[in-house]
């Protein structure tokens, strides 16, 4: 049985079911950057060092939810190891969601890495039921973009800095217009200072952690943004917040 995720904003509901959540998710038309976290309520990042050692029954529901309406996942290279993801794959419940709605049953992944840290080997690229897009720069080192060129399509999106835009654009222009982020704390920073953050999905998970844990997003300069309160959905103690950029 599914944990319980009742409705708060913008109007009340009971116990919904996934076609009420993903309606509460719904993408606006034309392309979009969504940015998924869960956070402490003293705003820790992570638990024990992994974002995924935070979350419950009920966010980890709306995380594959949140997968399905996606063309693309964006994830940071250092994500990518320290959250152990492997071949990218949807459960069959998603998959054929996605397949009766004339989706691809699977959604591209897509990995930024400046430095090209990353394995030819692992599952990420050879279980990939898509074939994945790594995101790096001009200067990176050309052995190890030799060695993923065979798993990956592997494109420059900066000389020798990442440039948010130039990843979105690119993706964009693939037909990959619904971009869903998974992190992490760099890739998001850097992703709000060039601007191109449309929501936040984000988990309030009730706990206190305290400790070195880093926030959410991080960068070297600070650069608000507004935000307006889309959706508030609630699992007991637990707090889901959709934010949408004014």
């Amino acid at each position: 049985m599914s944990a319980r995720i009742d409705r708060i904003l913008p109007t009340p509901g009971d116990d919904l079911d996934d076609e009420a959540i993903l309606a509460a998710y719904a993408p606006t038309a034309g392309s979009w950057l969504r940015m998924n976290f869960v956070s402490s309520i003293d705003g820790a990042a992570t638990h024990d060092g992994r974002s995924g050692g935070l979350g419950d029954e009920a966010d980890q529901r709306v995380f594959a939810l949140l997968r399905r309406q996606a063309d693309v996942v964006l994830v940071g290279a250092g994500t990518i190891r320290i959250e152990e993801y492997d071949g990218f794959r949807l459960g069959d419940d998603d998959a054929a969601w996605r397949a009766a709605r004339g989706m691809p049953e699977h959604p591209v992944l897509a990995i930024v890495s400046g430095s090209l840290d990353l394995d030819p080997a692992s599952a990420v690229f050879t279980d990939a039921p898509v074939r994945p897009i790594v995101y790096t720069v001009a200067a990176s080192d050309a052995r190890a973009r030799a060695a993923l060129e065979p798993v990956a399509d592997v494109v420059d999106a900066g000389e020798h800095d990442i440039d948010p835009r130039a990843v979105r654009d690119d993706l964009v222009g693939r037909g990959l217009a619904r971009i869903h982020s998974e992190g992490g704390p760099h890739l998001f920073g850097s992703f709000i200072e060039a601007g191109v953050v449309d929501e936040l999905c984000l988990t309030l998970a009730p706990s206190l952690q305290a400790g070195d844990a880093g926030r959410i997003a991080r960068s070297d300069t600070s650069t608000p943004r507004d935000m307006r309160l889309a959706a508030l959905l609630r699992s007991g103690d637990e707090l889901f917040l959709r934010y949408r950029t004014r």
